[in-house]
């Protein structure tokens, strides 16, 4: 009997360890230079990169794209950004918005700077 309790406990175990990818967040990221945040408005705004990185564009070329990204009360910010910061955000959409969920100021967190 304890046997099978063991083997009952080890097999709820290994699918609760197998189960946990599958309940992950699939997250898209975006980088490029703020054009506006206010955590008032909930926005931020930002004029998106490529990743065609370079000696004269370590953070990549700007697309001319604008990408308005919706702020809740759950969203990290680390170094709060101002207009010409370079911004990673890790988003999510919702119902066609995308909604932050955390925003890393890469211009003043960079630790290629000496």
């Amino acid at each position: 009997m304890k046997k099978q309790l063991v083997f009952v406990i080890l097999f709820i175990g290994l699918c609760a360890i197998l189960a946990r990818p599958a309940l992950a967040i699939e997250a898209e990221v975006a980088q490029g230079k703020c054009i506006s945040f206010s955590r008032e408005s909930g926005e931020v705004i930002i004029e998106e990169y490529d990743t065609n990185f370079s000696q004269q564009h370590p953070y990549g070329m700007p697309t001319g794209k604008h990408l308005n990204i919706k702020l809740t009360e759950k969203t990290l910010v680390g170094i709060p950004p101002e207009p010409g910061d370079i911004l990673r955000i890790a988003y999510v959409e919702r119902e066609g918005v995308p909604v932050a969920l955390r925003i890393m100021n890469v211009s003043k967190q960079d630790l290629r700077k000496k």
